[in-house]
């Protein structure tokens, strides 16, 4: 069932609702938490609706969707594209000079390839999250919590082009979005870890979905990443 334009600007309604309440029993503003709209399976015209309302980001799981999308929403002026998905090595040079933000390196080999692929295409800087798989789930993306270390000091000596804005993760779905918090707690503080230990400024922690992404903000999450509960469950 595809969503109606009256559905979409109430879903997106009570979620920026949502927001506003989190940020506000975190001691948060509203200005540091960027709603992304995650927008898989879902037709461009529908992503047109909501950038209408004021929703000017977007993230995609699959490469040739987003291309599509990218092509037919190109002439809104100031839509930002992130990339939320895995992120096989041969794909990157379709994606590397269209998307503000790679959320889901997490391996050397992506990391080579980010780099050889921006300098062939003369892309000075690349922004990335690395993402951490906080449960150790199998089925996840994601470098182990205690490897993350070692994927940052490659990162920084082999990919000069990449620039790390913080850490992103996809924690175990659990029903009760409390039984989440401790999986958004423990980015958050290996966040803090890493940026002491480097030395860097890692403001982004990419963490967060439908379900549980007010816990998210309470825990600190920069970005969250919204699907179902504005655009209505996927095909």
């Amino acid at each position: 069932m595809e969503i109606t334009k009256e559905e979409l600007i109430r879903n997106l309604q009570r979620v920026r609702e949502n927001i506003e309440k989190a940020c506000q029993r975190a001691g948060r503003s509203l200005s540091s938490v960027k709603l992304l709209g995650a927008t898989k399976t879902k037709p461009s015209a529908v992503l047109r609706w909501a950038y209408e309302e004021g929703l000017k980001v977007f993230g995609e799981n699959r490469v040739q969707e987003f291309l599509k999308k990218w092509e037919e929403l190109k002439d809104l002026p100031d839509i930002e594209w992130h990339f939320i998905g895995r992120l096989q090595s041969n794909k990157v040079k379709y994606i590397i000079d269209k998307v503000s933000l790679i959320h889901s390196v997490d391996r050397p080999s992506l990391v080579d390839e980010l780099q050889k692929r921006a300098t062939k295409k003369g892309v000075k800087e690349v922004d990335i999250l690395v993402e951490v798989n906080v449960g150790g789930e199998e089925t996840k993306g994601g470098v182990k919590p205690e490897e993350t270390s070692e994927l940052f000091g490659y990162i920084l000596k082999k990919a000069p082009a990449l620039r790390i804005k913080g850490l992103m993760t996809i924690p175990p779905y659990r029903e009760d979005p409390e039984e989440v918090r401790p999986y958004f707690a423990k980015l958050r503080e290996l966040r803090d870890k890493l940026a002491e230990e480097f030395n860097l400024e890692l403001p982004e922690l990419s963490m967060g979905m439908s379900h549980d992404y007010t816990v998210a903000i309470e825990e600190g999450a920069t970005i969250v990443r919204v699907g179902s509960a504005i655009f209505g469950e996927r095909e």
